[in-house]
């Protein structure tokens, strides 16, 4: 388990790293400079009294620091989630598989249990701190110690129970992400509000040029903020959907394919 948690928090550092500088070369060499010649353009041709109507590209949506800060997090946060996915995949995975070969009408007695564990203690160390593994050998060691099935029974729904609530705390990153997008945009609208606020002055004397951009930047940042968080969202509510379903089909392999064999020595 501490192997698995320290690879998992290497490669969200990895992701991290990556996304900064993938996103922040994109910014460099493509985005800023398409946005800043656009809006020279437009700049030059007003002063030359032109009738200009801006236009909104995708480069200069995205082209200040508020917007890059949020790309960055969503592509960690997508990280995060698809290494989460990849794992749950795994785990789904083993549940086609016959971890326990208990032929149909058998009775396992407590004393039996220690025979069964032994398959499942073969496991390689990775597949064993999976859920089914645990739940499973977690049920035999209790009913091995106990003789009690309603015991065993406990014992399934409590691990079942303990991974859900792990899962949802491992997600716990992906949602403060989800939290931070939206408050980077709103720090970029205040940014470009208090621009525009200072370059009041040049509005009132005619030069309103100032004024646009900065709102432009204000309203902009707020903009891709909530549309990634909506994408975000959607990707976290797909992952704890597939987390729960995989939580409701251990418990009933456990169910269907250890508890209703055992039987209790009277």
């Amino acid at each position: 388990m501490k192997n698995s948690l320290s690879s998992e928090f290497m490669f969200q550092l990895f992701a991290l790293l990556t996304a900064v500088i993938l996103v922040h070369a994109l910014y460099v060499a493509v985005i800023r400079p398409s946005a800043d010649d656009q809006l020279a353009a437009d700049m030059a041709a007003q002063i030359a009294g032109e009738e200009v109507v801006p236009k909104r590209s995708l480069a200069v949506v995205i082209r200040d620091y508020e917007q890059e800060a949020c790309f960055i997090l969503l592509i960690w946060a997508l990280s995060i989630m698809g290494y989460k996915g990849r794992l749950n995949l795994k785990e789904q995975q083993l549940l086609e598989e016959e971890l326990l070969s208990i032929p149909e009408g058998t009775s396992v007695l407590p004393e039996d249990a220690r025979q069964y564990s032994r398959s499942i203690e073969a496991l390689p160390p990775e597949q064993q701190d999976f859920l089914l593994p645990r739940t499973l050998l977690s049920a035999l060691q209790r009913f091995a110690t106990t003789g009690s099935i309603p015991a065993v029974s406990d014992a399934i729904r409590e691990q079942c129970d303990i991974e859900s609530d792990r899962l949802d705390s491992e997600l716990s990153m992906v949602r403060y992400i989800a939290w931070a997008i939206p408050s980077i945009g709103f720090i970029g609208t205040v940014r470009g509000i208090g621009d525009a606020l200072g370059q009041a002055y040049k509005a009132v004397e005619g030069d309103i040029s100032g004024v646009t951009v900065s709102l432009g930047v204000a309203f902009n940042s707020t903009f891709v903020a909530l549309v990634l968080s909506i994408i975000i969202m959607f990707c976290l509510h797909q992952l704890q959907l597939a987390q729960e379903r995989l939580v409701l089909n251990g418990q009933r392999y456990a169910d269907s394919r250890l508890l209703r064999f055992l039987v209790a020595n009277d």
